[in-house]
Parts: structure tokens; sequence; C-alpha cells
């Protein structure tokens, strides 16, 4: 089945099918659909050899992971893959495995050979040497969650987001706000995490409240850190493993060596800057016998569909709507566009259930 048999049903030039099959922005979405929905019911499976041939495309698109296992990842991956598969195209994955990965292996050896046409890179920051390699395939290249140096991003302001959080906080009267941060040990882009910590000191300041260091924790950008950084804050000393503060670049603090969280040295609120972090924090409390929010407030950011189930207040953020963007992005380069800059991805408040206005108010 070909694409003539396609433009006899559809009445469409043959010019006009082709151009449809592979997405492309000059035909009408109305007539994609069509033209897809009559491709799939007569069997047309296009030849990407016979297109790479007349093109010098591999109608392929590369992205680039550190794990495959978290949630961003997955939401903005299920976005890629969405609107690749919409424009005709295959995506290719790179699983970088986490800090012990090989990333030699995916971006020397499987990039270079020419096998995809773009790359969307997840959350990663490249040293000189990937990016000299990958230069050399010229190939276009965008970055989802996190700004890497000369590359377009598609993300939220992280300093802006964690303004937002740290304004709710206060405008409920919170003045004793604590922060659970630090890096993420699975890959994330080292730059996130830096960027959510300065918005939150920077808004704290702008309300006139100090950032008491103690009450800065490094909780990992993972459920389980922030279980260990709550257990500190609310007065568990056997906190496993210590916890070092949020953004330190070395060493590690033991908690016990902080002063003991009684009710009169406590945070009233706990910022954390992944809703994976501020679940950990919501069940430390509650383990310590606290209320949520009676006793103690807890947000954090990203829109995570487990937030939503526990009542978590968040500033949510849409990584699907992020991995179309960025597929998008790539594709128009690859069409032969000029790069545009991209506004940063929209991010709003969901209050919920755990935060409140603090007791005595």
């Amino acid at each position: 089945m070909g694409i003539q048999e396609i433009a006899t049903v559809t009445g469409l030039s043959k010019s006009t099918v082709s151009r449809a099959l592979r997405g492309m922005s000059t035909v009408a979405d109305t007539t994609i659909d069509q033209v897809r929905r009559v491709a799939d019911e007569l069997g047309y499976v296009p030849s990407s050899a016979a297109a790479g041939l007349a093109t010098g495309r591999q109608r392929a698109v590369g992205v680039v992971v550190p794990v495959i296992d978290r949630w961003f990842y997955v939401k903005a991956l299920g976005g890629v893959d969405a609107e690749l598969r919409r424009a005709g195209y295959d995506l290719v994955l790179y699983n970088l495995g986490g800090p012990g990965g090989d990333r030699d292996r995916a971006f020397r050896r499987s990039m270079l050979r020419h096998r995809v046409d773009a790359l969307v890179l997840l959350s990663l920051v490249l040293d000189e040497t990937e990016r000299a390699e990958l230069e050399l395939a010229r190939h276009p290249m965008i970055v989802i969650g996190g700004p890497a140096a000369g590359l377009r991003n598609v993300g939220v302001d992280d300093v802006v987001v964690a303004g937002i959080a740290v304004d709710h906080l206060c405008s409920l009267g919170h003045r004793d706000v604590a922060y659970v941060g630090g890096q993420d040990e699975a890959g994330m882009n080292v730059a996130v995490p830096w960027l959510r910590r300065d918005g939150f000191a920077d808004a704290m300041a702008a309300h006139g409240l100090a950032v008491r260091e103690d009450w800065v924790l490094d909780g990992r950008f993972s459920f389980a850190g922030g279980v260990d950084a709550g257990r500190v804050l609310f007065g568990d000393d056997g906190a496993r493993g210590g916890i070092r503060r949020a953004g330190a670049r070395g060493g590690s603090r033991s908690a016990g060596a902080r002063a003991s969280a009684s009710t009169r040295d406590r945070p009233t609120a706990v910022f954390c800057a992944s809703d994976e972090m501020a679940l950990g924090v919501v069940l430390a409390a509650q383990r310590a016998g606290l209320d949520v929010p009676g006793d103690v407030s807890v947000m954090g950011i990203d829109g995570h569909e487990y937030g939503e189930v526990v009542g978590l207040t968040t500033v949510a953020q849409d990584p699907v709507a992020q991995g179309r963007t960025a597929a998008r992005a790539v594709l128009a380069e690859v069409d032969g566009g000029v790069p545009e800059p991209l506004a940063p991805a929209p991010a709003h408040l969901v209050v919920r259930a755990t935060t409140g206005v603090p007791r005595g108010r």
C-alpha cells in the first residue's frame, strides 16, 4: 500500500499526503489527522530507509535521560514521544544509567553514528568533551528541565517557582520556614537545585525573613531523602546517614550535631524543592506525631501525581507539555527553521491540604 492509494481515498494530491505523513507545519492539523487515519486503515507502513535516502534524514530523534525511573523524566519522555509520532519520527532512547552509567557509550559511540536527526537532553549538563563530540555531528539540540550553557532550554523559571511557594507560605502567616533541597543523586541538571534554593532565599529576603542555615537541608531530590530531612527537622536525632545542608558542596553534618527541634525550635512550614521530597517530609512529620498542616505546613514543586492523592500543596508544572515543546523545536530546526528563544514553561500554585495558617494566628 502506497501514497497513491491514500491520495485516492482522501481526494488529496500525493504531495499533500506526503507532507501530511511527515507532519509538516505547512499542512493543516485536520488534514494530517485525516491522512494518518486513512493510512492506518489501509495498513500503510512508510519506508524509513527510502525516506533516509531521499532526504538524508533518519526520521528519528534521540532522547538522552540520566535514568528512566523518575517521574519528571517519564512524563517529559511521553510528551516528546507523542509529538514525534505525530510528525512521523521515531524516538531513540539513550539511558545514561545514573552516576555510574557509561556516558561515553551514548555520547561517543552511539549518537555520533548518525542514527538520529536531533537530540533532546533531559535535565543534563554536558561537559566540554561531550559538547565537542556532539557538535561534530551538528545535531539540533535542546534541553528539558534546567539551563545548559549554549543550548536552548524548555523548563520553568526555577527562581520564580520557588518564589511562588514562599509567597504562598508567607501569605498564610508563616515566618519560620525551612528548606529541603540539595543535589539529585540520579543525575538531574545541577543548576535546578541551586536555582530553586536561590529563589527561596531571595523570596525570604523580600519578605524580610532570615534563612536559618540549620533549617536548610539536603533531601537528595528523593522521597527517602525527604523523610531523612524531616526526621532532622522534627527532632529525630537518629536520622540515618546524617543530613548535609542543601547546597553544601562538601562534607556532611550529622543530625546529632543539630539543636533538638523542640516545639519552640521547629519550623512552622517546610518548603521542598520537589514534590517527592515534600511527600517524604509529610511522612516524617506524621511519624513524629505532628499534624499537617496544623503543626507544620509542607509544600513542594512539580505537580507529581502522587501529590494529588496525598493532598500536597505544590507549584505545578507540566513536563508532558515541555516534552512536546522541545520535540517541536528540534523538528523545526531539522526542517531548516531558525532556532528562536523559548519562553519559560508555565507553572501555577495548587493549594491543597498540606498548607494552612500556623497555630496561634
